[in-house]
């Protein structure tokens, strides 16, 4: 017999407090995960990406037409968001509703600058409001190629996006920069407690000014 067969073994170390402690923080990460799930709203999940809809040309004006084959486009294309903001690097969510309305002949009016572009939510909803054409959350039925503008409760923060069907209390928005993309979702606005309001597009004249 070998001599290190003789040799008294160390005794094992006990293991159950660390697998006490792991198995107590797995089921709060998998709590914690379980209420994310129920209480963020199914349109920011990563994997919820609805087709886009198929619209009834018939029912819109041509402005509408013009915003849902935009939106039909550069949903495809996917482009990076420096193409809507002038090759300026940052959040592009209101920048991409500012490039399809200019190129829909229904550009708006950046009140600080005059500019077709207006980067910030809250700019956009200063600028709807100037013009008469904010509706709250509330009574008003959204229509096809209206602005959806959210406040920082959303799980993007602030954040807006572009109504492409309406049915019923139900919406169906495409939006730039939703996690890093241009995805296609349902809205439930009047669930939604992260809507503030609709920005209204002067769709009968074709401007937004």
């Amino acid at each position: 017999m070998k001599c290190r067969d003789l040799e008294e073994r160390p005794p094992r170390r006990r293991r159950r407090p660390f697998v006490v402690a792991a198995g107590v923080v797995l089921v709060l990460v998998l709590g914690v995960g379980v209420i994310a799930w129920r209480t963020v709203p199914e349109r920011w999940l990563p994997w919820d990406t609805a087709e886009f809809p198929q619209v009834d040309a018939g029912q819109m004006t041509p402005t509408q037409n013009r915003i849902v084959e935009l939106l039909r486009a550069e949903h495809a294309a996917q482009r990076p968001g420096t193409f809507y903001s002038e090759g300026v690097d940052e959040p592009w969510c209101a920048n991409f509703v500012s490039w399809i309305m200019r190129e829909a002949g229904t550009p708006f009016a950046n009140p600080h600058s005059g500019h077709w572009r207006i980067p910030g939510v809250f700019t956009l909803q200063e600028y709807f409001e100037d013009s008469g054409r904010f509706e709250p959350v509330g009574d008003y039925t959204p229509r096809v190629g209206d602005v959806v503008l959210y406040d920082r409760s959303s799980a993007l923060g602030q954040h807006t996006n572009i109504v492409v069907w309406v049915d019923g209390d139900e919406a169906t928005t495409v939006g730039g920069n939703e996690m890093r993309k241009i995805r296609v979702h349902e809205l439930h606005w009047g669930s939604d407690g992260g809507v503030v309001g609709f920005g209204r597009v002067d769709l009968e004249r074709g401007t937004g000014r």
